[in-house]
């Protein structure tokens, strides 16, 4: 069992392989936590909790004179406000009366087998894994409150989620709902995030804890670029290979918000979930609202474990469909080759190239609909323009498969233009604020997901293309913020729930999406990074990481991917020199080093390259394909950090076994007279001798791993450096 409750200490232990979480009923049903982190066995770790009568911490009513009880300084596992924790609270409703207070007391729990489900939202997966739902009841209202717990053992997970159920006899009102709180009885506690901007997601940035509360976010609609729903605590002293560190992820799409806050005593607490900001859910008298899920990992060997826990537990049990586990084609979208300006002829010169270049498919990305030559129009006509490609979808991809290539399409579903048919037709299905401005993105509007018949019709619209040619890929784009968040099709006391309900709609068109067509690859994309998320990753196994293109930015961004999320849902890709967001010059085999450490491809005119480049790219992608296996499913070691003091940017790939080794590295400063770099290798099998291919060089693990590998001088800026190394076989003796 991974789930105990022992009936005489009333202590709940979760237990996964190498970690623990505890917590404890304790006087009149108050749930408090205990701890999180080394597996333990069966305990009580309540006498940590220091009691005494704190100055201005108040007492439960029922406690009387003891003034030694306090919600004001005892870790809480799910923190209510307006009772006496002064804290950062994970829920506040609003009563029938007005107040907003809520006290949620222990009422009854449950172990089930089997990891539970959330209707309408992405969660975990898997039969393996075991259920705990613990039910809390406000005494005075009968509000109710079910605390879920997922356990994957094996996998060392642990998942959270809550579900706040109306059990009173009036309407009342969700203003806040997280899906986690999480206390420690510490505050000595770095604090990981990954924030950024479009074009430049997902930098690392760590930084000490200190009092009062510090916090991330999105109210934009979706995770955005600006932040992701992900984030680490972790000890000083914790690096790559030692240290303890718990990783906590929000499966989910939308506007979020997370909180550490260091309080009075020196403890911390974290909180995540929906952001508060622009919602408000009302509940009927037995209806309920159902939190996203959190998934939090805990590891004390460092963040290399911590993430090679994530990649695997995202990989199994995230990440869904045919192309979890078949490989993925290389291919060539057309948007930095063409941008607009293309024909049907122009794509079809593209596609014979890279068919000569050893490529799988040609991906035709914005402007092939509609009225659609620029980005100011068309978006919501969902309609094929014919002239534009010289015939139907279907006669571009016949040529196109005739070819051997398969082919793929860009949709941005959830957007309008108001130079549109769609517009014209349905001016209410776009989310604008009656009788004020709209405030424009890139020259268009979000449609209204929380609205079933707008989900319906441009459902309804982007299955009839798919259904009209044989297409294998889908690039799903989202190019612009949320703002003036409103919906005709809701009262003026139900605006607070049109975020939440269009991250819903969203939802249910991409299950409908994966189930109708369970061989289209999809890609997801947010203008790049700007919605990558576990929520996106249980329909898209691959998501657009950046736009920005550029290889030497992408070392940072995609090292900060890399702490979260598995190498197979990157998206990235070789682009043309100078770079076409910061115009950096880069050497071809560079932009492949880097691209490799993701789902490959070429995002250039394959008909501009000269002939050395072409040779370049037959190589490439003979040499990713040849390593496929090795970079999405073996273990990811980031070496040395783009931010750090090396002059070299070096991430390596190794096989479950120990026996392959694929080291990428990028030289990201020129010395005169230069020192030597070094770069020690990870994961390999001290014992064994790895040849370098190419070569007749052979070296044992413990001296590429503790020795390190001596990079050459290099002959230009930016060069980077790829060896594969494999274990030798050992005679018998």
């Amino acid at each position: 069992m991974a789930i105990l409750f022992n009936q005489n200490t009333k202590v709940f232990t979760l237990q996964t392989k190498n970690s623990a979480y505890q917590m404890k009923m304790i006087d009149y049903g108050v749930l408090i936590h205990l701890y999180y982190g080394k597996r333990l066995e069966d305990c009580d770790l309540s006498y940590l909790i220091q009691r005494s009568d704190r100055g201005f911490c108040g007492n439960p009513y029922e406690m009387q004179h003891d003034r030694t009880f306090s919600l004001d300084y005892f870790p809480q596992e799910y923190s209510c406000f307006g009772i006496g924790d002064y804290r950062s609270d994970a829920v506040r409703v609003i009563n029938g009366d007005g107040s907003n207070a809520v006290d949620y007391r222990f009422s009854s729990y449950r172990i089930e087998p089997g990891k539970y489900r959330l209707e309408g939202m992405p969660s975990m997966y898997g039969e393996e894994g075991e259920t705990l739902v613990i039910t809390m009841k406000d005494q005075s209202t009968g509000m109710e409150l079910e605390l879920y717990y997922g356990v994957f053992e094996q996998d060392d997970v642990i998942t959270r989620a809550a579900r706040i159920v109306n059990g009173t006899g009036d309407k009342v009102y969700v203003d806040r709902a997280m899906s986690l709180c999480l206390d420690f009885m510490r505050a000595d506690l770095d604090w990981i995030h990954f924030y950024g901007k479009h074009a430049m997601e997902r930098e690392f940035e760590r930084s000490p804890l200190q009092h009062g509360r510090q916090a991330i976010g999105s109210v934009r609609g979706a995770s955005s670029h600006q932040h992701n729903p992900f984030v680490i605590l972790c000890g000083k002293e914790t690096g790559e290979d030692w240290g303890e560190c718990w990783g906590i992820s929000l499966v989910y799409s939308g506007g979020f918000y997370a909180e550490a806050e260091v309080d009075q005593f020196n403890q911390t607490r974290l909180i995540m979930g929906i952001s508060p900001d622009n919602f408000l859910w009302q509940l009927e008298p037995g209806e309920a609202f159902q939190t996203p899920e959190c998934l939090m990992i805990y590891t004390d060997k460092g963040l290399t474990q911590l993430s090679h826990q994530y990649h695997r537990a995202v990989f199994n049990h995230i990440i869904r469909g045919k192309w979890k586990e078949e490989p993925r084609p290389v291919l060539i979208n057309n948007w930095e080759a063409t941008y607009f300006q293309f024909t049907g002829d122009k794509l079809l010169s593209i596609a014979r190239e890279a068919k000569e270049l050893g490529i799988d498919m040609l991906v035709l990305d914005d402007g092939w609909f509609g009225k659609r030559n620029s980005d100011n129009s068309g978006l919501g006509d969902w309609q094929v323009n014919e002239k534009k490609l010289g015939g139907s979808l279907r006669e571009l991809a016949e040529k196109i498969n005739g070819m051997g290539l398969k082919f793929g399409l860009w949709f941005e579903p959830e957007m309008i233009s108001e130079d549109s048919i769609l517009y014209a037709k349905h001016p209410d299905w776009a989310i604008r604020i009656p009788g004020r401005p709209a405030n424009i993105g890139r020259s268009q509007l979000v449609l209204d997901f929380s609205r079933e018949e707008v989900v319906d019709g441009i459902q309804e619209m982007v299955f009839s293309v798919l259904d009209e040619a044989n297409i294998e890929y889908v690039k799903w784009d989202f190019n612009r913020s949320i703002t003036n968040l409103y919906s005709s099709a809701l009262p003026p006391e139900r605006q607070g729930e049109v975020a939440h309900r269009y991250v819903l709609g969203l939802y249910r068109f991409l299950e409908n999406f994966v189930n109708r067509y369970p061989n289209i690859l999809l890609e997801g994309c947010s203008g790049g990074g700007g919605r990558f998320d576990l929520g996106m990753l249980y329909y898209s196994p691959q998501i657009w990481c950046s736009d920005d293109t550029d290889a030497v930015e992408r070392l940072k961004i995609q090292y900060g991917t890399s702490f979260g999320y598995p190498i197979s849902a990157v998206g990235s890709h070789v682009s043309a020199c100078p770079n076409h967001q910061t115009f950096r010059k880069t050497p071809f085999e560079t932009r492949a080093t880097v691209a490799m450490a993701g789902s490959f491809g070429y995002e250039l005119d394959l008909n501009a390259l000269t002939p050395e480049e072409k040779e370049a790219v037959k190589r490439q992608v003979k040499e990713y394909k040849a390593h496929y296996q090795l970079i999405q499913r073996g273990d990811y070691y980031r070496l040395t950090s783009p931010y750090g003091k090396c002059r070299a940017a070096a991430w390596s790939f190794v096989s479950p076994d120990r026996r392959e080794c694929l080291f990428c590295a990028v030289i990201t400063q020129l010395q005169a007279n230069p020192d030597g770099v070094i770069v020690k290798l990870k994961g390999l099998n001290p014992q064994g001798r790895y040849r370098l291919e190419g070569t007749e060089e052979i070296y044992s693990g413990s001296a590429l791993m503790y020795g390190g590998v001596l990079l050459p001088i290099p002959r230009e800026e930016y060069e980077s450096y790829r060896y594969y190394f494999k274990e030798e076989e050992q005679p018998e003796a």
